[in-house]
């Protein structure tokens, strides 16, 4: 069995971001702030609208493996590409960062996923997003002695939007909880949360932990009260956490409860917060740190990745863990 201390489970998506205003934004009719899905039309009338675009392997879940991977954990990803320049491009680039790319390019009608992502000068990120093939992962793509051979799989909540992917991602849940390892999610967006809320709910009580911020905690409970909605959530599931957009961050397991600081931060680009604070966070649970450095490593990943564009860490992210005295101990 294959062994590695972190694995990834969801969307394989390449990232394309350039910087624009607001004039482009409106010109473009594109909704400032928020993640869109997008059919194949639009993708390329957005792309070749594009100017400057840099290129990058991105994913929620991906970025989020591709983080720990640089920090010197074992890390794959599991995700679907297709045998396409951008599909190559992509599992390579995955293989190149320190996280291997576990199931090849696959051929078929589809091409690979793109997401087009515009940043304004205030930093706010608006995501336009093609699926592609990523959606299409089923079962096949996911290699048993990978998924059963994880410490810690983390699993994409997205990947619930079509039944195929719905039984993949259970499936490798069952095989890391049996080979003794912890299985979890990110609850992805409010919009998939509210899709999926019956799923989800039911989830809580099958996996080890649950990763979301505070507009998904509510979309799940379908409550304004946040508190409320996290006092049920911790009766429901093992390990809760609930980021809150430059708050202090909740982190709930049992009787134990931790409210994490957040040092503001004026930021670049947003794209990739919340991913790469579970980067930091899923590091301190794979390296056994208490729940409030583990929280505070998601943290500082987080505030590396917004002071940059991109979606993942740019700085030696290990490096201002340890001049914070968390690698000690």
């Amino acid at each position: 069995m294959t062994q590695y201390q972190i694995v990834g489970i969801g969307n394989a998506i390449v990232d394309v971001i350039a910087q624009c205003d607001d004039h482009f934004l409106a010109r473009m009719a594109i909704d400032k702030g928020v993640m869109q899905l997008i059919e194949t039309e639009r993708a390329e009338f957005l792309y070749e609208n594009m100017t400057g675009g840099r290129q990058m392997p991105g994913g929620s879940v991906a970025n989020t493996v591709a983080g720990i991977g640089a920090l010197g954990l074992s890390t794959a990803f599991i995700g679907r590409v297709s045998d396409d320049a951008l599909g190559q491009y992509y599992a390579e680039a995955m293989r190149a960062s320190g996280t291997d790319f576990v199931n090849p390019p696959r051929a078929g009608d589809l091409p690979t996923s793109r997401s087009m992502i515009f940043v304004t000068p205030d930093g706010e990120r608006s995501m336009n997003t093609y699926l592609g093939i990523s959606t299409d992962l089923d079962e096949a793509d996911v290699p048993q002695s990978v998924a059963g051979g994880a410490q810690i799989l983390f699993l994409e909540g997205y990947l619930y939007d079509k039944p195929k992917g719905k039984a993949a991602f259970e499936a490798a849940a069952r095989a890391a909880r049996a080979g003794g390892g912890r299985a979890g999610i990110t609850l992805s967006d409010p919009f998939c949360v509210e899709r999926h809320r019956a799923d989800f709910r039911a989830l809580l009580g099958r996996l080890d932990f649950v990763i979301g911020n505070e507009h998904e905690w509510r979309a799940l409970y379908q409550t304004d009260d946040l508190g409320a909605a996290l006092e049920q959530a911790a009766r429901e599931s093992g390990l809760i956490v609930c980021t809150r957009s430059g708050h202090d961050v909740v982190i709930v397991e049992g009787e134990e409860s931790v409210s994490v600081p957040v040092a503001r931060v004026d930021p670049v680009d947003t794209t990739g917060a919340g991913d790469q604070f579970a980067a930091g966070f899923l590091y301190g649970l794979a390296t056994g740190k208490p729940l409030a450095v583990a929280g505070r490593m998601g943290c500082i990943a987080a505030a590396e990745v917004i002071g940059h564009y991109g979606a993942r860490p740019e700085a030696d992210v290990a490096a201002l863990f340890a001049a914070q005295g968390l690698l000690e101990g």
